[in-house]
């Protein structure tokens, strides 16, 4: 009797555990079939670039290894200006099972950075800004002094992370937005980390008061100065500038996960939403990829102008791993030079990578951060299937 009891009970503890997991926590469900594009390799016109097809196999096949471990995304590789590999892995929405598709908009994280530079650099050509202006002739409360446009967009200002000093200075859970962070510096004037010039220090905060200093200089807001000097010319038209102060719900269908106790959760829309220029742009692979071969062009602001964002601004760092206006620079040993930008938010992690040199275009946007880590490098390495098993 005594074993029956034990035995009964035990059975009964087992149904609880399965109930309770059942009714509070979710894993990733399984992936759909994936929605693939490598067509162009078919159909290509003598004129266009000439691709291996083991490329976009091994291309296929890297992703498809990452989408069994539960990446979930949307990847695009060109090359000369063609697109070799497109394709989307997984769910925009995991309990609703929402495929991910080419025109869902990703919260771009730190990828907004190039963009933010790219408007200052519009604004720097018209003779609107200068990059030896001091940030108080734009925002006169500003209380640091030493500091210019340059540093900001090179990570030399020495200014303090707005994400760790905000969390004292604003405990409350209202929306932060860029002015609220100024209006933080202005009344509290946090400990700058080092003297103006004085060495590479990267701080989400230098964007975000590049983002003011685009308001101020051009008379309008940061979402619509990208939506009409950026966005529209290029027709990027799922793109656009999230700011929790102006809408509560994120208008795109993808949401970002993360890992918390072993689980994957939803991130959270925290209150640092409101706050943009570091992160907060929205967009997808194909729209990045107009961005992209825009660059190649005058349309935006002239090829000397972007040589210059391009090129490695710090002495004391390694050519390899360098910054410039609001680019990351590798400088290979022959002198070719990559630029490139990460970024990790609320659940998105996102890769745009451009081979100068060869013209080669990597965009990787992932709505889970913790399967969506991938190494710089090893997304390049893939071009290179033919000299790889």
């Amino acid at each position: 009797m005594r074993k029956f009891n034990f035995l009964a009970s035990f059975v009964m503890s087992l149904g609880l555990i399965a109930f309770a997991f059942t009714k509070f926590s979710f894993t990733v469900p399984e992936e759909p079939e994936e929605i693939n594009y490598i067509g162009d390799l078919v159909k290509m016109d003598p004129t266009d670039v000439i691709v291996d097809s083991k490329v976009t196999e091994k291309i296929h096949r890297f992703f498809k290894r990452k989408n069994r471990a539960g990446f979930s995304g949307a990847v695009l590789y060109a090359d000369g200006g063609k697109v070799i590999y497109k394709n989307t892995f997984g769910y925009g929405d995991y309990r609703k099972k929402n495929r991910i598709e080419f025109d869902d908009p990703f919260q771009l994280a730190s990828v907004s950075k190039p963009i933010t530079a790219l408007a200052i650099l519009q604004l720097q050509e018209k003779g609107i800004v200068q990059f030896d202006d001091p940030v108080e002739k734009f925002i006169p409360e500003f209380p640091y002094k030493g500091i210019n446009i340059r540093h900001l967009l090179i990570h030399k200002s020495g200014l303090p992370n707005y994400m760790y000093f905000k969390s004292k200075l604003w405990p409350n859970r209202n929306v932060v937005t860029n002015d609220d962070i100024i209006c933080m510096m202005e009344m509290h004037e946090p400990p700058i980390y080092l003297l103006p010039n004085k060495k590479y220090n990267y701080s989400n905060t230098n964007y975000g008061i590049l983002a003011s200093i685009i308001e101020r200089a051009s008379g309008l807001s940061y979402e619509d100065y990208l939506a009409q000097h950026i966005f529209e010319p290029l027709g990027m038209k799922n793109s656009f500038v999230y700011n929790k102060a102006e809408m509560p719900k994120v208008p795109s269908e993808v949401i970002g996960y993360q890992k918390h106790r072993r689980r994957t959760i939803r991130a959270a829309n925290i209150n640092m939403n409101g706050v943009v220029g570091d992160k907060g742009i929205y967009s997808t692979v194909d729209d990045l990829f107009k961005l992209d071969q825009a660059l190649y062009t005058n349309d935006l602001v002239n090829q000397n102008t972007l040589r210059l964002a391009f090129s490695p601004a710090h002495e004391r760092l390694y050519a390899h791993d360098n910054y410039g206006l609001g680019w990351r620079v590798n400088t290979d040993h022959e002198g070719q030079r990559t630029v490139y930008h990460s970024g990790w938010w609320r659940g998105f992690r996102t890769y745009f990578i451009r081979e100068l040199y060869s013209q080669r275009t990597i965009i990787v946007l992932s709505n889970n951060a913790y399967t969506g880590f991938l190494g710089t490098n090893e997304l390049r390495s893939l071009f290179h299937a033919s000299n790889t098993p």
